[in-house]
């Protein structure tokens, strides 16, 4: 699964994992309002690897967990989904608005093939400094470049390059971030405080 051959999903251990998986999920998405504190704890004990700082808001899904890396100040708004049967990596400083995917999973094409019960699973990577808009989906196989802004709503079938922002269906760059947009916070409104 991990080396991007086809497998099923049902053998080798995997259902035993996904219900290890969805143990600790259920723990975090149930969590009381008073006990939030204990998200970053929970979420050590859930993904591969995380930075000091991380946090996802519930409710998030996942497979197995494990196979998601996130960088330091990780933060993911509501309805996360991330399909990790193949490796998610993600920088460092890195913001996730609602409702967005990341599918490393898919079936073949051909409906002969797919009716075997064979599936695949083809890494995903984010940079660093990345901000991704609401209700995007990442495909398997997609590298987002450092610094670079998703749309939302895209849906990002290829690579994206560093310093851009991209947007659509399918997602395509729309322009390079410049020392311009530093001054901005939205479109065209400035900044009218010094501290940013």
């Amino acid at each position: 699964m991990l080396a991007g051959l086809p497998y099923k999903a049902w053998l080798d251990g995997l259902t035993e994992e996904r219900e290890a998986c969805k143990r600790l999920i259920y723990e975090l998405n149930h969590l009381p309002p008073e006990r939030r504190r204990e998200i970053p704890a929970i979420l050590k004990r859930l993904l591969g690897k995380t930075g000091e700082t991380v946090w996802i808001e519930p409710p998030f899904h996942c497979d197995y967990g494990y196979n998601i890396e996130v960088g330091e100040n990780f933060g993911a708004n509501y309805n996360l989904t991330v399909l990790d049967v193949g490796k998610v990596t993600i920088g460092d400083n890195v913001l996730i608005a609602p409702n967005v995917s990341i599918y490393t999973a898919g079936h073949p094409v051909h409906p002969v093939s797919r009716a075997s019960g064979y599936e695949y699973g083809i890494p995903v990577t984010i940079g660093s400094d990345v901000w991704i808009g609401g209700s995007a989906v990442i495909l398997p196989g997609v590298t987002v470049g450092d610094g670079s802004v998703i749309g939302a709503g895209s849906v990002v079938t290829r690579d994206v390059p560093a310093n851009v922002i991209a947007a659509g269906n399918p997602c395509r760059v729309i322009r390079e971030i410049t020392d311009r947009d530093r001054d901005y916070y939205f479109k065209d409104r400035k900044f009218d405080v010094t501290d940013y």
